[in-house]
């Protein structure tokens, strides 16, 4: 990322927004302590702490998700009482959540007019319009008002969340992980029109762990540990990433080192696999290995056929033409269960939805996969101290921060989702484990945990495939890096011949073109 660091707001009398000790606490867990933000009118602040630090707990504070247990907020220099969203948007407060909230089945317009009242009874579609558009051109944000919201990108479904909030009359606009699910063009894009609002006089809250990016966008940071503010950077362009995330971690965090292994035979095997009637790119004719004690990182443009191949490998997805063998056996039905009977483990994309039932206690989306095993049920009857145990257990040895085992799924952080995740998968000693994008979101030292336990995996003897759009992560991580393109294997690399340039031709299929 270019490092183009804005100019600072001229100094404001009255902040924009003031959060003034600021506490929250679920049961023994405090969320939050004491704390103190505000953002002037023109200001980009960037919010920084590692997963469960407390960040996104005072963001739904400020948005009417939550409630505090004491403290104060005042917009413009006047008390305000949010007691819901509704209250937020009414106050200029606007927030674009990690997971988004899009009604898929209508159109851009659509969902810029849920929830809004219309004239004489009637919606006012070419009002609306006509704001869309100008709102577009002022910041750089144009979609189509027709468009279904379900055939959008993700880069425009974001720019829609966004207009929705600047549509509804956002001073503040608060950004959850932004760019965690956009490609570099796309990053660009949004922080171009980040720095047109924050010349207009908006103020942001920016939520990211891509260090650099903050250095790059933010005016000045605060820093969460333990929901407390534990720093505060002025100057964010002149701090380096490293002394950000000593910051946020409370230790240096050094990049891991992959031990040299010999790979053993092949455990995973795909033959000339390809695939149809699956959202986005199809495989065609794919050939691939995983053998013991390898990582295989998988690189390309999100759309290119990633998601159908780790959909095959997890067995959520029969292909049309071609084998695939799991460690010795070959696959006949392509089902969860059976590649899971040969010693796969599964850790999703998307974990709010095909990894952990958000709405079930922890423990029990913990244990769902393997519910039939008999160390937590018996001829149909479930063991409750045996899973409680379990769960408690790989609470402990995965470093999960929650209040407990009986918690609900999704009030857990990004981060503690994915140690869940990681704890179940490999708390029961995969043979292949496919991942994919196993650090989207996550902190410097969460990134670093789940690293370790990928080579420590390694080191065992197990073959994992990971899928990532973070080159630098699959060239820290792997052995070899195989790159998709429009649905095909466009090349292997072994680790020492790739580059992020070598990558990055291959993804766009310019390498080996005539």
């Amino acid at each position: 990322m270019r490092e183009t660091h804005p100019p600072s707001p001229a100094p404001a009398a009255v902040p924009l927004m003031a959060m003034r000790g600021v506490s929250k606490s679920f049961g023994s867990v405090r969320a939050n302590a004491d704390v103190d933000l505000d953002v002037m009118p023109g200001e980009i602040v960037g919010l920084l702490g590692e997963n469960g630090a407390g960040k996104t707990t005072l963001m739904n504070i400020l948005f009417g998700a939550y409630a505090a247990d004491s403290g104060t907020i005042e917009m413009g220099g006047q008390p305000v009482r949010i007691r819901n969203s509704a209250d937020a948007l009414a106050a200029g407060v606007g927030m674009v959540h990690q997971h988004f909230h899009l009604a898929p089945r209508l159109t851009v317009l659509e969902n810029l007019l849920v929830g809004m009242p219309g004239r004489h009874g009637a919606l006012d579609r070419a009002g609306a319009l006509a704001r869309l558009d100008e709102i577009g051109r002022h910041f750089g944000l144009r979609i189509a008002p027709d468009a279904p919201v379900g055939a959008l990108s993700v880069g425009e479904q974001q720019r829609l969340e966004i207009l929705k909030a600047l549509f509804r009359g956002a001073r503040l606009l608060i950004l959850d992980e932004p760019t965690a699910v956009l490609a570099p063009d796309e990053v660009e894009g949004l922080f171009k029109a980040l720095r047109r609002m924050a010349a207009d006089g908006l103020g942001i809250v920016f939520i990211s762990h891509k260090l650099n990016e903050v250095r790059a966008l933010t005016h000045r940071c605060v820093i969460l540990r333990h929901g407390r503010v534990v720093g505060r950077i002025a100057d964010p362009a002149a701090t380096t990433a490293s002394e950000m995330a000593r910051l946020m971690c409370g230790q240096e965090i050094v990049a891991p080192v992959r031990p040299p292994v010999t790979p053993g035979p092949a455990l995973l095997t795909l033959d000339r696999i390809s695939t149809q009637g699956h959202e986005g790119a199809p495989l065609r004719d794919v050939s691939l290995a995983v053998r013991a004690g390898e990582i295989v990182g998988v690189a390309g443009v999100s759309g290119n056929g990633q998601r159908a191949l780790a959909d095959v490998v997890a067995g959520m997805l029969a292909p049309s033409a071609g084998a695939m063998t799991l460690c010795g056996a070959r696959i006949q039905r392509f089902t969860p269960a059976e590649v899971q009977s040969h010693g796969l483990g599964r850790i999703p994309e998307d974990r709010m939805t095909t990894g952990l039932v958000t709405s079930l206690p922890l423990a029990d989306s913990m244990v769902l996969p393997r519910i039939k095993d008999p160390a937590f049920s018996r001829h149909g009857l479930l063991k409750p101290g045996a899973i409680l145990r379990f769960v408690e257990d790989q609470i402990r040895a995965f470093d999960i921060r929650c209040p407990g085992p009986m918690v609900r799924a999704g009030a857990l952080s990004g981060g503690n989702l994915q140690k869940a995740l990681l704890a179940r998968e490999l708390a029961f000693d995969p043979k292949v484990v496919v991942v994919a994008q196993p650090t989207r979101g996550l902190d410097i030292g969460a990134a670093r945990f789940v690293y370790d336990k990928f080579l420590e995996l390694r080191g065992r003897g197990c073959g994992l495939l990971v899928i990532s759009e973070d080159l630098e992560e699959l060239l820290t991580l792997s052995d070899r890096i195989a790159v998709m393109y429009e649905g095909r294997i466009a090349g292997v690399l072994d680790a020492a011949d790739a580059s992020v340039a070598r990558l990055g031709l291959l993804m766009s299929g310019a390498e080996g073109r005539a």
